[in-house]
């Protein structure tokens, strides 16, 4: 069966608007007929079966970034995390809730260190160094009422991003990648004991986000490499890494909820040991990772945020350009589900181009698949 691609700017058409923590702005989309909501297509392709739709976390996800969550700041300039939707026109610094100090580069859009931060500069002296932080002081409740209230739409995929994993979070406490990593190589035991004891604090701050927010998703940062390779061995992952984040996935997991491992860098070595953690999908970087050949080798095991192949972040595209990139992706990554992807261009008419074609295409590619 062929699908409608809806045309831009039609009165006659029924519209959503969304937006992203990613992109300025919000965006005029088409709502689509479906046999099923969004939520039932996504659970169908996290679990590798043939879904409806190749899902997308633009139209489909409802998606909340670490610091989204804080009602308040125990004081000025304290954030969980980097706060992606401030708007920023220069630089600025922040202390996040264990303290340590991070400059936002308004020009990257991100957040770094601030040079010469070093809260921990012996690992074996964690235990009396690590101030842990205090659920009570972040209004934790009162945000999520009023977010419940004014925004949850049951019908979208309720995600929500946990930020750090185990070797984030000590490369910010020791102050940069060179001190961690000589503290995995000198000091594996305290090492080991800092980073389940850390474990220890993420499932409790799971357990109170997901008793205010009906929690279908969770992301976790752990970058393990540079775009060349892994910032440590296989045997530091096997000792020290593996069986901490294995115990925050098995959590997540018996609760229901889908689990997935973002990992920047060219981490092909560790993909295996993010299945044997029991990783639903994992977001990685397709310029450091050949991830269509991941997809071909581990596709029945793992599944992928997939990207949109040949697109490259801020370069402008056709309109054409853009609909053959989201008809090749949905090519490359959408066999037996296992994938979804973010449709992401800066321009209104090609987002809506875009959404169109990503909904109707892969319609027609897993119509043709179930036959």
């Amino acid at each position: 069966m062929t699908y409608t691609r809806p045309e831009f700017g039609s009165t006659s058409v029924k519209t959503q608007t969304v937006s992203t923590p990613f992109m300025p702005g919000s965006y005029e989309v088409p709502v689509f007929d479906a046999p099923v909501n969004a939520v039932d297509n996504f659970m169908m392709a996290a679990r590798r079966q043939t879904p409806y739709w190749l899902p997308n976390a633009l139209t489909d996800f409802q998606t909340l970034m670490t610091h989204d969550v804080a009602g308040r700041s125990p004081k000025e300039g304290m954030q969980i995390h980097s706060d992606i939707n401030r708007v920023a026109t220069e630089d600025y610094f922040f202390e996040d809730w264990f303290g340590t100090s991070w400059t936002w580069v308004h020009s990257a859009g991100g957040a770094m260190l601030t040079p010469g931060t070093q809260l921990l500069g012996d690992i074996t002296d964690w235990e009396r160094d690590v101030i842990w932080p205090d659920f009570t002081q972040w209004g934790f409740e009162e945000k999520a009422q009023q977010w419940m209230r004014d925004k949850y739409d049951p019908n979208k995929v309720m995600r929500y991003d946990f930020g750090r994993g185990v070797t984030e979070r000590l490369v910010s406490l020791m102050g940069g990648y060179t001190e961690s990593m000589m503290a995995l190589a000198l000091e594996p035991e305290a090492v080991l004991d800092f980073f389940e004891r850390y474990i220890d604090f993420l499932i409790s701050f799971f357990d109170l986000i997901y008793s205010l927010y009906p929690l279908q998703m969770v992301t976790l940062h752990d970058d393990w490499g540079t775009e060349r390779d892994t910032f440590f061995s296989e045997k530091m992952m096997e000792d020290l890494v593996f069986a901490p984040t294995k115990r925050f996935v098995d959590y997540v997991k018996a609760r229901g909820i889908v689990f997935e491992l973002h990992s920047c860098g060219n981490v092909t070595r560790f993909v295996p040991y993010a299945i044997d953690m029991g990783t639903d999908f994992l977001q990685i970087q397709r310029r450091a990772v050949d991830i269509p050949a991941l997809k071909l080798k581990y596709g029945d095991k793992i599944g992928f945020n997939a990207p949109l192949e040949g697109i490259v972040p801020g370069k402008a595209y056709s309109d054409d350009e853009a609909i053959n990139a989201v008809r090749k992706s949905v090519d490359v990554y959408g066999r037996s589900g296992g994938a979804y992807m973010g449709v992401f261009f800066p321009d209104a008419k090609q987002i809506w181009k875009a959404t169109s074609e990503l909904f109707a295409y892969s319609r027609e590619y897993y119509d043709s698949e179930r036959k």
